[in-house]
This record gives C-alpha cells, sequence and structure tokens, in this order.
C-alpha cells in the first residue's frame, strides 16, 4: 500500500513538512492528557516515600514493614498486568485507562486510614491491582500512532510525567505534611493522601471524554491525515516480528528485555521511595524542605530525558542512549554515599543519580517495541513491565532491611549501582540491527 501524503498537502509544501505537521498535531491532542495522567499515577504510587517521614512514627512501622509495605504493590501489579493490558487491547484504551486511574484514586485516598502494617500491606497490594495495565497500555497506544522512528522522543516526553511527579509531588506533599496537621483531626500524611488522589478522579473522567482509540475515531483529523497515520502505521507493522501469545513467552529477547528492564527499576524505585529518607539523613529535617530538595533531581532528570531521547530518534541508535546514562546513574548512587552527611554535594550525586536513572526508561521502551507486534506487543510489553517491576518490590524491601541491619542506606546503594551496571551491559548485548530504528 502506497500513499503521497505531498500529495494532498498545500502547494508548495513537501511531504515531509505534512507529515511533521501532522505528527505534531497528534502529539498536541493525545501527550498533554496521558502525560497528566502519568503524573497523577506516579504519585500516587510512590508519595508513601513522604507519608513514611511522618506515618512511621505516627503507626511505629520500622523500616522494614515500610519497604515491604511500599514494594509489595508490585505484587499486584505484576499478578494483573498481562490481563489488564490484554483487556485494553481488547476494548481499546480509553475506558480501560480511565476505569484504572478512577480504582487506583480511590483506593489511594483511602491510604489515609491504614492503622496497622496488615492495612498497610493490603491497600498497597490493591494500589498495585488497580493501576495495573496502566503504564504498558500506554505504551502499546503509543504504538497506534507513532512509527519507532517517533517513538523515542514521544516516550520520553510522557515519561518525563515521572520527573515532573517529583518536581510538583516533593513540594505539594511537604507543603500538606508541613501545613495540614490537626485539621478536622488528620495527620499531615493522612491529608496528602486524600489530596493527592483527587487528581487522578478527575483525570478519569477526562480520559473517557477526550482519548479517542484508533487513528480512524479521530473526528480532529483530516482524511489525508489520517491515511497518512495508518499507512505508517501499516508500513511498520508489517516489517516486525509477528509472534504468536506462546511464541512471545519462549521468545529469548522478550526474557532478555524483562532483566535490563527489571535492572533499571531497582534503581528507580530504590531512589524514588527512599529519596525523602536520604536527604533527611544529611540533615534536612523540615518535610517542606525535604519536599522543596526532592524537586531538583527530578527537574535536571526532566531535561535529561528529553535531549537524550531526542538525540536517539535523530541519530537512530538505541542502545548505546540506555547504557551511558545507566552506568552516570551508578556513579551517582555511588557518590551519594560518599557524601551522605554533606547536602550539598549529596543532592549533587542524587542529582546525577536521578538522570541518569530516568533517562533509561523511556528508551528501553524503544527497544521491545521495535520488535513485537499485534498481540504479542500488547503481552510482551506487559510482561517486560511485569516482570521488570518485580524490582519495584524487591528494591525498596531490600533497601529498607538493609538500613534497618546496618543503620544505613548506602548498602542499598550499593547493590542498586551494580543493578544498574548489568542492566546497561545487557542492554549492548541486543544486535543493533534489531533496535536502531
Amino acid at each position: 500500500m502506497s500513499y503521497n501524503a505531498g500529495a494532498t498537502a498545500s502547494p508548495g509544501s513537501s511531504q515531509a513538512t505534512f507529515e511533521d505537521a501532522t505528527y505534531a498535531k497528534v502529539t498536541w491532542r493525545l501527550l498533554p492528557l496521558l502525560f497528566l495522567c502519568y503524573v497523577a499515577s506516579y504519585l500516587d504510587r510512590v508519595n508513601v516515600g513522604f507519608a513514611k517521614l511522618q506515618m512511621l512514627s505516627d503507626l511505629k512501622f520500622s523500616e522494614t514493614i515500610y519497604g515491604l509495605g511500599a514494594g509489595i504493590f508490585f505484587i499486584g501489579y505484576f499478578v494483573f498486568e498481562i490481563p489488564s493490558n490484554m483487556i485494553l487491547h481488547k476494548v481499546g484504551a480509553r475506558m480501560w485507562i480511565a476505569r484504572i486511574m478512577i480504582t487506583w484514586g480511590i483506593i489511594s485516598g483511602g491510604m489515609a486510614y491504614v492503622t496497622t502494617p496488615e492495612m498497610f500491606y493490603l491497600m498497597r497490594f490493591l494500589l498495585g491491582v488497580a493501576e495495573a495495565g496502566f503504564f504498558p497500555g500506554v505504551i502499546l497506544y503509543l504504538t497506534y500512532w507513532y512509527p519507532a522512528e517517533r517513538r523515542g522522543k514521544i516516550t520520553a516526553l510522557f515519561m518525563t510525567g515521572i520527573a515532573l511527579s517529583g518536581v510538583i509531588g516533593g513540594p505539594l506533599s511537604g507543603w500538606i505534611m508541613h501545613a495540614m496537621p490537626g485539621i478536622w483531626g488528620h495527620t499531615g500524611w493522612q491529608w496528602m493522601f486524600i489530596l493527592e488522589a483527587i487528581p487522578s478522579l478527575i483525570l478519569g473522567v477526562l480520559v473517557i471524554a477526550y482519548m479517542k482509540d484508533r487513528i480512524r475515531d479521530a473526528a480532529w483529523l483530516t482524511e489525508e491525515e489520517k491515511k497518512l497515520l495508518e499507512v505508517k502505521i501499516s508500513q511498520e507493522e508489517s516489517q516486525k516480528e509477528h509472534l504468536s501469545l506462546s511464541a512471545m513467552f519462549s521468545n529469548g529477547r522478550v526474557w532478555l528485555g524483562a532483566l535490563i528492564y527489571f535492572c533499571f527499576v531497582m534503581g528507580l524505585y530504590g531512589v524514588s521511595f527512599w529519596l525523602p529518607t536520604i536527604i533527611k539523613t544529611t540533615g534536612v529535617t523540615d518535610p517542606l524542605n525535604v519536599g522543596l530538595l526532592t524537586a531538583i533531581p527530578y527537574a535536571f532528570a526532566a531535561v535529561a530525558m528529553v535531549l537524550i531521547g531526542r538525540s536517539a530518534d535523530a541519530r537512530r541508535e538505541r542502545r548505546w542512549h540506555v547504557a551511558i546514562p545507566a552506568f552516570f546513574g551508578c556513579v551517582g548512587l555511588l557518590a551519594s554515599t560518599v557524601y551522605d552527611h554533606n547536602t550539598t554535594m549529596a543532592m549533587a550525586s542524587l542529582t546525577l543519580a536521578s538522570m541518569g536513572i530516568l533517562t533509561t526508561l523511556p528508551l528501553f521502551w524503544s527497544l521491545p517495541t521495535a520488535f513485537l507486534s499485534g498481540t504479542a506487543a500488547a503481552a510482551g510489553i506487559a510482561l517486560i513491565n511485569s516482570l521488570g517491576n518485580l524490582a519495584g518490590f524487591v528494591s525498596p524491601f531490600l533497601v529498607g532491611w538493609l538500613k534497618d541491619t546496618t543503620q544505613s542506606t548506602n548498602a542499598g546503594m550499593y547493590v542498586l549501582a551494580v543493578s544498574l551496571v548489568i542492566g546497561g551491559l545487557l542492554t549492548l548485548t541486543l544486535p543493533a540491527k534489531l533496535v536502531n530504528k
């Protein structure tokens, strides 16, 4: 099937200009809402790291209890990830993503009323069940609209939601916990859970009203624009490896991808769940100041994610653009242990670590989406994401246990640093011709 997009464009404009304008139109329509959803989702997932500053003393929880509760989210996430993504592929992203957001908003707000370790574990598990399928669902959804050569930058823009949730969520969480204790009989950490759940509920309703499942459904595109997008996707699908669902589970590259992602997620959630604690260890005690400082690493990481994503797309190179940031993340984590009682140097080290770790994530997703298609893509992306996110269970629990055992977070940072190096080296084992698109 062939289609000359330039023939439909205004006189004197080129096919490339028409194509760029069409994709810009798609991006401005889809990305802001998806981006805000990811900000809300990530904030609801990791704000327990701020609650910890007050919650542990109020409820008499140990660091190990906190680490297990923070991580048990990913058990529920793991169990329901693949079924959730398969349902999304069948029923459409609009209704399923809306369902995910509304249920996780309700459960996240309910976190304000936990009183025992068992309740804490249960609510975190249910939050993982509710959120399962959101991230891989969006990654899959982007493959319906963007070809591989454009997805690196787009995925990086979407995943800066992680960084923005830190830029916004850190100061917001710190302010709520600083300013609202005692209001209507609630503690600061209880108010934080309640108030930060509201955006997820609102955005869930907006998804129903605003999103479209497929190119063909988009009334805001002209017929010429729809044909251009459909042809680009069709051409890419024809070049992918069309695996059956059973073959996908036995595909070595899928499992290698899951192992690589596991290594990177170890670093991500080690930092996300423990960054406020690490900053507090350097001598900063006021929750508001801790929140303001956590914004710094995430702000720099957001810039790095976008710039390196653009570089990867421009050069059609993926492997080194994933591996090198992973190695820098390792250096940053190791440096943070050297300067663990110097706030300025610790913040510089944690900023470097965050830039490296967060940059690996969107660029990693350009690897499996380059060779998976159709139902195998839905299941493969979900399998990689769910297995990789088991590190979200292992990482905070391990860091918490090591902190209880050694009275320091340094041993945990060493483990995370090694994990990043392993992930970077494994990335370089993927064939360049397979993923550099």
